[in-house]
């Protein structure tokens, strides 16, 4: 087993050197003498998985003996260009870690991915919503094995709920009247960052608190044919929610970092903490004995939705290297990414909510969050449909809030923004 040879904060350096040296990229042989065993690079951006992933291919190599994977994590916020200069050579991974959706067009219109279509057929039996994040956008064919989706809900803290007497809300009147509660008491009630590093996270938000009152599901589809824009009065009420809830976020909201609001949720500062699923694993981190319930935002008022929703996304998906020297062994690998034994030790070792389908977390509050997801589920839109051209939807949309948070807009300039952003591209009914 070769994993974590390349440390994620290398760069881009890494990949010229891995030209130069014997058995680097996708073209390397590797592994025994004679050549009868392959090795194969995994590209991926999560350097903090690395203890994971050793457990979960040791299990793919165990049933496969003539195939060594070598684990190769990159920083996150390097790893587009890493993998775009990989691919565009022959130093790349023989399967990566593919972004969804817009994320993963630039590869696929450069022609530097296998479809997998008719390749793995255990794809036929993936949900469709979570097939939309690794297809591309013009051809529809699929192009990588989704292995993870994420979920937004609320965490709440279940001590501090019962010690100031508070319940789960069922409609939004019962929360906003829990938030005062804990503000009362000394206690931020969300969790919220909206600093420099954070801003990402501010669409999010907005999803969670948002959703329903823009219509969730109905207006995105009113969006992709032309009957609707993110100028309609019901996406702007959704963002003004965000202003209204302001103050229950911490304070000076804007200068708060993702690390702070995550220490103030597992000290038990902060009782409510607006999120998605991959957050669970960090808090609990932080703090094991922190006892963590989540809830769905019951709908705003004026919601044209009117049941509690879970706005859901694909994370992302593996790929083989249209490059790669290895290509059957490289598709014998994501055929078992796409097999309940991956998907199984992908939800136990890290946490999160497999894409592989018939996989149950044993986390009891992923479970949840899964369950919630497949009666209620609805598209993070922005993310979802509006990262595919330039500007970005989702960027702006956050760029917008974090300036209409600091008092420097408002909700209607913030969605006149969004909508004359996207226009430049997006055209409905394409």
């Amino acid at each position: 087993m070769k994993r974590g040879w390349i440390a994620g904060a290398i760069g881009v350096l890494t990949v010229a050197l891995a030209a130069c040296a014997p058995g680097g990229g996708a073209s390397g042989q590797g592994g025994e003498a004679g050549g009868d065993k392959v090795t194969l690079s995994l590209w991926s951006w999560r350097v903090e998985d690395v203890k994971a992933y050793d457990k979960i291919l040791a299990k793919f190599e165990e049933s496969h003996p003539k195939i060594d994977v070598e684990f190769k994590p990159f920083q996150a916020t390097e790893y587009n260009n890493i993998l775009a200069t990989g691919l565009s050579g022959t130093a790349g991974p023989d399967v990566a870690q593919l972004r969804a959706y817009g994320g993963l067009q630039p590869l696929v219109e450069a022609g530097q991915l296998v479809p997998l279509d008719g390749k793995v057929e255990a794809l036929s039996g993936f949900d469709a919503k979570l097939l939309e994040g690794a297809k591309g956008h013009k051809d529809g064919k699929i192009y990588g094995v989704p292995f993870a989706y994420q979920t937004l809900q609320v965490f709440y803290n279940k001590k501090l709920f019962g010690d100031n007497g508070i319940q789960p809300p069922a409609t939004w009147d019962e929360m906003i009247k829990a938030a005062d509660t804990l503000k009362a008491a000394g206690i931020t009630p969300f969790a919220v960052a909206a600093g420099p590093d954070a801003t990402w996270t501010l669409p999010i938000v907005h999803e969670i608190f948002g959703n329903a009152r823009y219509g969730s599901t109905a207006f995105r589809d009113a969006l992709l044919s032309g009957g609707k824009k993110f100028t309609d009065p019901d996406f702007t009420a959704s963002i003004k929610l965000l202003k209204d809830l302001e103050p229950y976020f911490p304070k000076d909201v804007a200068a708060v970092k993702i690390p702070d609001v995550q220490a103030l949720f597992a000290t038990g500062k902060a009782a409510m903490y607006p999120t998605g699923s991959f957050d669970l694993a960090p808090v609990l981190a932080a703090d094991p004995s922190l006892e963590i319930g989540a809830f769905q935002v019951p709908p705003p008022p004026g919601s044209p939705v009117t049941t509690p929703v879970t706005p859901g996304w694909a994370d992302g998906s593996f790929g083989v290297n249209a490059k790669s020297a290895h290509q059957a062994e490289a598709l014998e690998l994501v055929k078992w990414m796409a097999t309940p034994e991956f998907g199984q030790l992908y939800a136990s070792e890290l946490k999160q909510l497999s894409a592989v389908p018939g996989v149950t977390p044993s986390d009891p509050l992923l479970a949840e969050m899964a369950k919630n997801y497949a009666a209620n589920g609805a598209p993070y839109t922005l993310l979802v449909d509006f990262r595919y051209g330039q500007p970005n939807g989702d960027a702006v949309f956050r760029d917008e809030v974090q300036k209409m948070l600091v008092g420097q807009t408002d909700p209607k300039a913030v969605a006149e923004s969004v909508q004359k952003g996207v226009e430049q591209w997006f055209k409905p009914g394409n």
